[in-house]
């Protein structure tokens, strides 16, 4: 049996569903939304520590430094998910492979 039904034949091999969105487009959207709310939870804590120092202290900086460092690492998912379904999208024949 070929590999794309024909004539209403059922594929046996070779074929298979896309799901949407793709495993890899929600194994991004899981670290995307873990980040967002890593960075919600420091800036509680920096509004805290600045709310009651009247001004940023040491621990509000290094604070500020892991929300940088949480920026980047979005970066870097936002990219695997654009990646992910650029490739869905070849796959469902919406768009051409470059």
């Amino acid at each position: 049996m070929s590999k794309s039904p024909e004539n209403g034949e059922k594929c046996v091999e070779g074929c298979h569903r896309i799901e949407v969105p793709t495993e890899d487009e929600m194994k991004a959207l899981r670290a995307m939304r873990e980040i967002k709310e890593k960075v919600r939870d420091l800036n509680k804590r920096i509004s805290g520590i600045s709310s009651r120092l009247g001004e940023k202290d040491g621990e509000a900086e290094c604070l500020g430094d892991e929300i940088n460092h949480l920026k980047r690492e979005w970066k870097q998912w936002e990219e695997r998910l654009k990646e992910a379904a650029r490739i869905r999208m070849i796959l469902l024949g919406h768009e051409n492979p470059d």
